[in-house]
């Protein structure tokens, strides 16, 4: 047609299922594009400008919850209404209820992703945390403030295929709850870099504190306490900007681990729950796309919060000397590694 369209992945996969008939999107995907204003909730000119992008190529912006067109019927032999577009970590957001300001959720897969609600305020962090759409229904903005860890899991797949200690993941949990308690091993996982709150590309993973007697036990729960130590960061970054989290919904993989979320628990000192329906993200999507429908399947998004139930909730029970001399201990380890690369 003598013009190139630009997107994200979603927008193509809507071209694609209406048969080259919708170029759109939703407002939580655009603002990922570093070229939506978020505040006002269209394409920003000045961006679009500085990196000299024609408007006419971008998809048209519209709620989370929007009839987005139909399906091709070629390809499912009828055609089938598309009510719902929205982000990963928003839709996981949604699928753990979490549509209440302060309420906050966080994906343990390969990294971390934790967002909190912030309503109707777009927060501007001041302490290097995200600010980001959590979705746009009805025509009105909720706003959440993010923190990204970019290793998580992905530091047991290195104890599974690097070191070789393990060889299945969810072996780690045996691993971590056998043996003494040990608090003076830090692995500080910058394998790519360390995100939020530190944002350095450039740092590299250091091991603190091995000894002798250092063994699979204290690298297991090396590992999972840096996932423990990074979501601390983040929700400390998001403490100091105003916000206060009292209860922390999880899910992703790691999330089967019951010693992680009661050490994560320990370390937050904070309430961890984890839901019946694991499969948030999914969830997520589909709460979207009932409230697509013309007739809602939800009065409202209160609606959806109370459909999320609890399947398990770790309560913190570590000595608050012992969490400040752990947390110490962090700090100074990734200090440590932050002034050498």
């Amino acid at each position: 047609r003598g013009l190139n369209l630009f997107g994200t992945v979603d927008s193509f996969l809507l071209w694609r299922l209406t048969g080259g008939a919708r170029h759109a999107t939703d407002a939580t995907n655009a603002s990922r594009t570093s070229l939506f204003n978020i505040h006002q909730c269209c394409w920003d000119e000045e961006l679009l400008q500085l990196f000299q992008i024609p408007p006419n190529c971008l998809p048209s912006v519209f709620d989370s919850a929007h009839y987005f067109g139909e399906t091709d019927p070629s390809l499912f032999g009828r055609k089938i209404p598309i009510l719902g577009i929205i982000g990963d970590q928003q839709a996981s957001a949604l699928g753990h209820g979490c549509v209440d300001v302060g309420s906050a959720k966080s994906t343990y897969g390969t990294g971390c992703f934790l967002m909190i609600n912030t309503g109707s305020l777009a927060l501007r962090s001041s302490n290097r945390l995200l600010t980001t759409i959590a979705y746009k229904i009805c025509g009105s903005t909720s706003y959440a403030t993010e923190g990204s860890v970019f290793v998580a899991g992905e530091a047991v797949k290195w104890l599974r295929d690097g070191l070789e200690i393990i060889s299945e993941a969810n072996e780690v949990e045996h691993l971590a709850e056998s043996g003494p308690e040990s608090d003076d091993l830090y692995l500080v996982p910058a394998f790519s870099g360390l995100g939020a709150p530190h944002w350095n590309p450039h740092a590299r993973g250091a091991l603190y504190g091995i000894t002798g007697t250092t063994a699979r036990t204290e690298l297991a729960r090396a590992a999972l306490d840096a996932s423990c130590y990074q979501t601390s960061d983040i929700l400390g970054a998001a403490h100091k900007d105003g916000t206060q989290v009292s209860r922390l919904r999880v899910d992703g993989g790691m999330s089967a681990n019951n010693w992680f979320l009661q050490r994560l628990s320990d370390i937050l000192n904070i309430r961890v729950e984890r839901p019946k329906l694991t499969e948030t993200t999914a969830w997520g999507a589909a709460y979207v796309a009932g409230l697509g429908l013309k007739d809602s399947l939800f009065s409202s998004l209160a609606e959806i919060k109370n459909i999320s139930t609890t399947d398990s909730q770790f309560i913190p029970s570590m000595t608050e000397e012992r969490r400040s001399k752990l947390l110490n201990g962090w700090d100074i380890a990734v200090q440590r590694t932050l002034a050498t690369f």
